[in-house]
């Protein structure tokens, strides 16, 4: 087998790279000065640096936004405050796990749990204080936050069905393979988080050098009967390649690159993309291929703007070919061709569902993710309660999935009336009692923590999905499959930019819409209206929604349908009192 070696590429002539980089470089291997800021007896914010380094360690500061003007006319500083984000890879849990996460809510946090739409947790509203108790408590039930943010490979994320079979053991399997073979090496962490004594370190990582990658770095595996991962949404999206058996052992896996969602408003320079199929790799040359496509991208990404620092920009300017013939380079090796698979699908996983080891799984739906009591004014819904119980009196174990649900798994037979029993006692309503518009909804937290919000994601999903829920029921559609994506700026946490409908904030009170993906997650969808007032969504949709009803061709989606008619069509279709308040997309 060939040696793999650095490609000689031809680079043009070096531009100044961003603070970030700098930051990078002169971090001690992302210490800077992290550990006295955390340290330090204040409530105030902590500097630029220490901010975009902790990223790495798995936390983000915030602050609310609901109370910052108030605060600041009282000459206060603003309420701030940590999110700290669990690597799931898989999104696996065990009860032991579960039990610890939900005991820290209340310890250190805001009492809830947040199921993100790439299977991790987040926890919010804890104080610098205690981020470090917090974090050392994560790890200290064998999980951890590091990597789960930053300029690195991120959660990875695959098929949550716990179905026992030889496909899905090596979805797991190589998804944790992948996730704790890809973390840094840095010590900085153990150091900063859990009192490890210092140690002499190489002046760099061996995978992710002085300076790490340009940006975020995205893996999903998926198998075509169930692309619930979004695979193609990815920097890295392998899907598995079987033998005659479809739920036989992977022989391999087809990769596709420069897949990712965020953009910038305004900027056309920047833009969502849908991963490029460039390979075959045997199942057991799955890491070396990653390191091979991770080294190239830490090689050739944009580290001067980091609005198009992502692979997929490398792969749009430079063109598959060429980035196929780097690839190759690093990999020490030609690449082979992907070979056919079945076209990717979306399953239900909500619901029962036997395992096939003589237990079930229960899907739970979460809405938004966010496993929460909710008291009478909110309906009496306390979900989290339910969770623990059932938890610790039946000793489930937990697979999360990228919309945002939780399974139940390991239910025997003679569970199963019990474990439902005590849900519907909490007030939790299952798959079988909520419309598909809501079920296969997704939505980011945005306001009032999350700094890049421009509108409300997770607030104003509940009451935008039931205005959709009406418009679709006027015309006896209730009951059809759509994806409904609400995400409160560009960056696209939601995945909007697939799927059927996606809202992407715009400013407060307003999206952009989005129409004419698929279900499946296999094509972009496009913009249609530039400012839809989150009140008028449902009115704005009815009208396309009737159309859909009175002219769909056999087995068409909604996304399809709206891919087909295409955006003038489908503009014409709304009255034109509707147009004024909603500004048409450039």
């Amino acid at each position: 087998m060939a040696q793999a070696t650095k490609p000689s590429v031809a680079t043009p002539p070096a531009a100044k790279p961003s603070g970030v980089e700098t930051l990078k470089e002169g971090s001690r291997l992302l210490r800077g000065g992290i550990a006295g800021e955390l340290a330090a007896d204040s409530r105030g914010g902590i500097s630029e640096d220490s901010y975009n380094l902790l990223k790495f360690h798995g936390s983000y500061e915030q602050f609310d936004r609901d109370t910052a003007t108030e605060r600041k006319q009282r000459g206060e500083d603003k309420d701030w405050q940590f999110m700290a984000r669990v690597r799931l890879p898989g999104g696996r849990l065990t009860a032991a796990q579960y039990l610890v996460l939900d005991a820290l809510a209340d310890r250190y946090a805001d009492r809830t749990l947040r199921i993100t739409s790439r299977q991790a947790i987040q926890f919010h509203g804890i104080l610098r204080g205690n981020l470090k108790p917090a974090v050392a408590a994560i790890n200290h039930s064998l999980l951890t936050t590091f990597a789960a943010c930053g300029d690195v490979v991120r959660n990875v994320v695959t098929s949550p069905a716990p179905r026992r079979d030889a496909l899905h053991a090596a979805l797991e399997a190589d998804a944790r393979m992948l996730s704790s073979a890809l973390l840094p090496r840095t010590r900085s962490y153990h150091e900063i988080f859990l009192d490890e004594e210092p140690v002499v370190e190489p002046e760099e990582e061996p995978l992710y050098g002085r300076t790490y990658l340009p940006r975020k770095f995205k893996i999903a595996l998926a198998h075509p009967a169930d692309n619930t991962a979004d695979v193609l949404a990815n920097d890295l999206g392998l899907v598995a390649v079987t033998g005659e058996d479809p739920a036989g052992e992977p022989v391999g896996y087809n990769v596709h690159v420069g897949g990712g969602m965020g953009m910038t408003h305004n900027k056309p320079a920047t833009f969502p993309r849908l991963a490029t199929a460039l390979a075959y790799v045997a199942r057991a040359d799955l890491l070396r291929l990653a390191e091979a496509v991770i080294r190239f991208q830490r090689d050739n990404g944009d580290r001067t703007d980091r609005k198009r620092a992502r692979l997929k920009y490398v792969v749009h300017d430079r063109g598959i070919d060429w980035v196929r013939e780097q690839v190759e380079t690093y990999y020490g090796e030609p690449l082979q061709p992907p070979r056919p698979v079945p076209p990717l699908r979306m399953p239900e996983l909500l619901g029962w569902h036997e395992q096939g080891d003589g237990n079930w799984w229960l899907g739970v739906p979460v809405p938004a993710g966010r496993i929460v009591d909710h008291g009478p004014d909110q309906g009496e819904v306390r979900l989290r309660t339910a969770f623990r119980t059932i938890v610790e009196r039946f000793g489930l174990d937990l697979n999360l999935t990228p919309q945002q649900d939780a399974l139940l798994t390991g239910i025997a037979p003679g569970q199963r009336a019990a474990v439902e029993a005590v849900l519907r006692e909490h007030g939790v309503r299952l798959a079988e009692e909520i419309t598909p518009i809501a079920r296969w909804s997704l939505a980011c937290v945005a306001l009032p923590t999350c700094g890049q919000s421009l509108t409300e994601g997770e607030r104003a999903r509940a009451p935008m999905v039931a205005d959709v829920e009406a418009a679709l029921a006027r015309h006896g559609l209730e009951g059809e499959r759509i994806s409904f994506r609400v995400t409160g700026c560009p960056n696209g946490c939601a995945r909007p930019y697939q799927g059927d409908i996606g809202l992407v904030g715009r400013m407060p009170g307003h999206y952009v819409l989005y129409v004419g993906g698929d279900f499946a997650g296999t094509r972009m969808s496009f913009p249609l209206l530039d400012r839809v007032a989150q009140e008028r969504v449902g009115e704005t949709l009815e009208p396309l929604f009737a159309a859909w009803a009175g002219d769909r061709r056999e087995g068409e989606g909604f996304g399809d349908f709206c891919h087909r008619l295409g955006r003038d069509a489908l503009l014409a279709l709304l009255p034109a009192a509707l147009l004024p308040a909603t500004k048409k997309a450039a």
